[in-house]
């Protein structure tokens, strides 16, 4: 079975008040700086990767270079990890796309499977980079534990693919900054170790 440990990147400006993010480039800021430094010496501490992959966003490369000097293990960019394309909604906060588009804004909430964001992605797009991914991952590294840094977006969709949970339970998956989420997976099996762990960031201060 592969160790998959996947996390996201520390907070940065956008969470809150929050806005569509998507592939918009932000910098970690001070409290993500600390919580990457944390989540880093916890993975330090109970494992031993055998690789990093981290989303090409600058925040997530960010995050995994923390956890890369930890571990002494290289962190390498990947395209199948980066978030969201909101395309029209990047970096709008929401209630400006409330205000916009009410209706759409509504359904990414109640039935967020049925929305593609305009001139942007929806969430098959990014379910069939999760499954390219998962299925290169597992061949490539059996046996062996891998971290993943990505995205709030982008882990809720891994995640269900690997559990084998429909796109309508996207919003039941929570992802906070640098959480520990770790999965086996092996064949067509897969085991749901910790689910968005966030002790190791206790007495870091809120932004």
């Amino acid at each position: 079975m592969t160790t998959l440990i996947m996390t996201r990147h520390g907070h940065v400006p956008g969470i809150s008040p929050a806005r569509f993010r998507g592939r918009v480039e932000v910098d970690l800021s001070p409290t993500g700086e600390a919580q990457a430094a944390a989540l880093a010496e916890r993975i330090a501490a109970c494992w031993q990767p055998a690789a990093i992959y981290t989303s090409p966003l600058g925040r997530c490369v960010a995050t995994g270079a923390r956890i890369a000097l930890a571990t002494s293990c290289a962190a390498v960019a990947h395209a199948a990890l980066a978030d969201i394309d909101y395309g029209a909604w990047q970096w709008k906060t929401h209630g400006e796309a409330q205000a916009q588009a009410p209706e759409l804004f509504a359904q990414w909430h109640a039935a967020p499977q049925r929305v593609r964001f305009p001139g942007g992605e929806s969430l098959q797009d990014v379910m069939v980079r999760a499954a390219d991914l998962v299925r290169d991952l597992l061949a490539r590294h059996r046996d062996e534990t891998v971290v993943l840094v990505g995205h709030d977006s982008s882990n809720r969709v891994l995640l269900a693919h690997l559990l084998d949970l429909p796109l309508s339970h996207y919003w039941r998956l929570g992802q906070e900054p640098c959480n520990l989420t770790v999965v086996e997976a092996g064949g067509d099996q897969a085991k749901l170790l910790r689910l968005n762990e966030t002790a190791h960031l206790d007495g870091i201060a809120a932004p």
